[in-house]
């Protein structure tokens, strides 16, 4: 039978050793239960214990639970530790506080988010930065996070990309500017990000993956023949094209089609 973890301060067990204690056990639904518990009866004494848990806990659900326990604290206790925090050596440390400020919401944390939170070598702290630094951040202060943001295009594997895709697509219209200054970049996988990330910003409804797809072709386009193929959109093919087409295999030739096509959504993308 799973054991019913029971907060009380009168059960004879000091209240922040029951919890460490529950919070700290082997099996993870007695922890996840203890972290219920501890939210659903909030007390600042739990604060310290809460957060220690956080930066050791390896089940996310359990991490969640503990985020949301803190969340339930007055912020004016929860949020200077939750300060100290961000300068741990520990990078679960560094990233669960950043993800219990997304939480708790206050703006007043934006100050909090540094460059060097938002550049950190650990992609799990990284990415939770950008994900807070989007949600917290002023109005007039969105175009300097769109040009921060922008430098770390083309980093990390298809999740940590996608995690900032969508971070810029969030900050609205003020990454225009900064997206398609990188999407000329000479290197191919931040031009690519870039310009996978401007289509997700005009149509949401569109796949990340298929936007990096569309973006590769592009990006082997080049700037030139894009602009061109959409100056000229349904144009007859070229004499190269068309030499291609004679000696290709059934079904390549509507290739040139394709290639235009591409490259008019190109021209479109840069020049939104």
């Amino acid at each position: 039978m799973q054991e019913v973890v029971s907060i009380n301060p009168t059960n004879g067990t000091p209240q922040n050793a029951r919890v460490a204690d529950a919070l700290s056990a082997e099996n993870s639904s007695v922890r996840l239960q203890a972290a219920l518990a501890a939210g659903s009866n909030p007390d600042p004494g739990f604060l310290e214990t809460l957060v220690e848990r956080c930066a050791v806990e390896p089940d996310f659900f359990v991490r969640d639970m503990l985020s949301w326990a803190l969340t339930r604290l007055p912020p004016e206790t929860t949020l200077p530790r939750l300060r100290r925090e961000l300068a741990s050596e520990r990078t679960q440390a560094r990233s669960q506080a950043l993800h219990t400020l997304s939480k708790i919401g206050d703006r007043s944390a934006w100050v909090w988010i540094t460059r060097s939170m938002l550049r950190d070598a650990d992609e799990e702290v990284a990415r939770t930065a950008w994900r807070v630094a989007v949600a917290l951040v002023p109005e007039d202060e969105k175009g300097d996070l769109a040009d921060e943001l922008v430098m770390q295009l083309g980093r990390g594997d298809r999740d940590v990309r996608l995690s900032l895709s969508r971070a810029l697509v969030e900050l609205g219209d003020v990454t225009g500017s900064a997206l398609e200054r990188a999407a000329a970049s000479p290197d191919p996988a931040v031009a690519t990000h870039a310009r996978a990330t401007e289509l997700l910003r005009q149509d949401p409804e569109t796949g990340f993956d298929a936007a990096v797809e569309e973006a590769k072709r592009v990006v082997a386009l080049g700037p030139e023949r894009a602009a061109a193929a959409a100056a000229a959109p349904g144009a007859a093919e070229t004499a190269e094209t068309a030499d291609a087409a004679e000696t290709a295999e059934p079904g390549e030739t509507t290739r040139s089609v394709e290639v235009a096509k591409v490259a008019k959504v190109a021209a479109e993308t840069a020049e939104c």
